[in-house]
C-alpha cells in the first residue's frame, strides 16, 4: 500500500480534498498520514506528523501539499536534495511555471499525464482555478483544435482568496445586519455606504469592502497592466494544452461565497452551427452540461448557489455573435474548491497509484514467465 502524506489539510482546499478522499473511498487504498506545522498528537486519521520533518516526509511515496507556495518553495527542493524520489502533488502556483512540472487536469490532458509517468516524472501541480474550470467547460472545443482565441471575464468568489477572506465577508454581512429597513431607501443606501467607509468596518483581509461591491483586481500587478491572475489564464491554458492560443482575461472578485463564474467570448477557427457548438461542449466529459439559453434555466442552474459543493460544470447563455463567423459567447460556473483545486489533486494520486500497481503487475507477470 502506497504511503500518502497530506499537508495543509485544515485549509479550504485541504479540507475539501480530505472530504473527497473519504467520500470516494480513496483512503482505503492508501496508508495516509496527515502533517501539521502547528498541531501535535492525534488527528482525524491518527498521529499527526511535523510538516517540516524531512525524515517523516521522505518516508511518503506521495505527498499532496495544500499549504501554499511559501511551504513548497521551502520544503520541495530540500526533499529532492536529500534524495527523496516520491511523487509531489501541489495545489499552489509555485511550481506551475517550471518546465519539468506537469499541470494535471486528467479529463483534458490524460495522455500527457500518462506519458509523464512513463518518463518517470515525479512533480505534478494543480492548475489555476479559473483555468481548470474553463478547460473543463470548453474541453470539447480545444480537443478538436477549433479555438482561435478566448476572451474571459471571471467573477471569482471570496473563498478563492482564502478562508480568512471568506470569514471577513461574513463579518461584513454581520456588521450591516442592524439596519432600519423602514427608512427612506435613499437614506438607507447612504447609511450603508457610510458604514462601508468607517474605520472599524472589517476589511483587514480583503482590504476593501466586498459586500455590495466588487474588486476589479486579483493577485499582484505585472508591468504590462495585467494582474498575475490574468497572466495565468493564458500561460497555464497553453501549458496544459501544449499549444499557443491567445487567452485574454479580466479577473474580478465578487461577493459570492463559493464558485467562480466566467463570461467567455470564443473565436473559432471555422464557423459551426450553434447545435454543433453545444454538442462539442456537452460531450467532452461527464461533468459538463449545456444549459438551455433561457431565463428560467439560466437562473436555476447557472449560478454559484446552484453549483456549490458539486462537480457539475454547467455551460449556458450560449449564442452566436453578430461579430462575424465563428464568434460565440457563453457563461459557465464551477466550484473552484472542487474541479478548480482539490479534485485534480485527488485524481492525480489515484492515477499514480493505478500506474504503480500496473507496473508491479507487469513486473510480476514477467518474473513468473521467466521462472522454471
Amino acid at each position: 500500500m502506497m504511503k500518502l502524506g497530506i499537508i495543509g489539510w485544515r485549509g479550504m482546499v485541504g479540507s475539501v480534498l480530505l472530504d473527497r478522499l473519504k467520500t470516494c473511498g480513496d483512503l482505503e487504498r492508501f496508508n495516509t498520514t496527515l502533517f501539521s506545522s502547528t498541531q501535535k498528537g492525534l488527528g482525524p486519521l491518527g498521529e499527526l506528523k511535523d510538516s517540516f520533518d524531512l525524515k517523516s516526509l521522505s518516508s511518503m511515496d506521495i505527498i499532496i501539499s495544500c499549504q501554499g507556495s511559501d511551504y513548497t518553495q521551502n520544503i520541495h527542493p530540500r526533499l529532492r536534495q536529500i534524495g527523496w524520489s516520491g511523487y509531489w502533488i501541489d495545489a499552489s502556483s509555485f511550481l506551475r511555471d517550471k518546465s519539468n512540472v506537469l499541470i494535471t487536469l486528467d479529463p483534458v490532458n490524460q495522455k500527457d499525464i500518462e506519458s509523464a509517468l512513463e518518463n518517470n516524472q515525479k512533480d505534478f501541480v494543480g492548475g489555476n482555478c479559473t483555468v481548470s474550470l474553463m478547460l473543463m467547460a470548453l474541453g470539447g472545443l480545444f480537443s478538436k483544435n477549433l479555438v482561435e482565441w478566448v476572451n474571459c471575464v471571471t467573477y471569482q468568489a471570496a473563498s478563492g482568496a482564502g478562508a480568512a477572506q471568506l470569514k471577513e465577508l461574513f463579518s461584513q454581512i454581520s456588521y450591516l445586519k442592524e439596519m432600519d429597513l423602514a427608512q427612506d431607501i435613499l437614506k438607507l443606501e447612504k447609511t450603508v455606504n457610510d458604514k462601508l467607509s468607517r474605520s472599524d468596518f472589517p476589511s483587514k483581509s480583503l482590504q476593501h469592502p466586498l459586500i455590495g461591491n466588487l474588486l476589479p483586481w486579483i493577485d499582484s500587478e505585472m508591468e504590462n497592466g495585467m494582474s498575475k491572475e490574468e497572466w495565468k489564464g493564458e500561460f497555464e491554458t497553453n501549458k496544459i494544452l501544449g499549444k499557443k492560443i491567445p487567452i485574454e482575461s479580466l479577473c474580478v472578485r465578487v461577493g459570492a461565497f463559493r464558485c467562480h463564474s466566467q463570461a467567455l467570448t470564443v473565436k473559432l477557427k471555422e464557423d459551426i452551427s450553434l447545435k454543433q457548438f453545444e454538442e462539442l461542449v456537452d460531450s467532452h466529459n461527464q461533468w459538463v452540461k449545456v444549459i438551455p439559453n433561457n431565463k428560467a434555466d439560466s437562473l436555476k442552474y447557472l449560478t454559484p448557489v446552484a453549483v456549490s459543493g458539486s462537480l457539475s460544470i454547467p455551460v449556458g447563455r450560449i449564442r452566436k455573435l453578430s461579430l462575424g463567423p465563428g464568434f460565440f459567447s457563453l457563461f459557465t460556473v464551477g466550484d473552484q474548491l472542487l474541479w478548480g483545486a482539490a479534485e485534480p489533486l485527488r485524481r492525480m494520486a489515484q492515477i499514480i497509484l493505478n500506474h504503480t500497481e500496473q507496473k508491479q503487475d507487469l513486473r510480476r507477470d514477467y518474473e513468473l514467465s521467466r521462472s522454471p
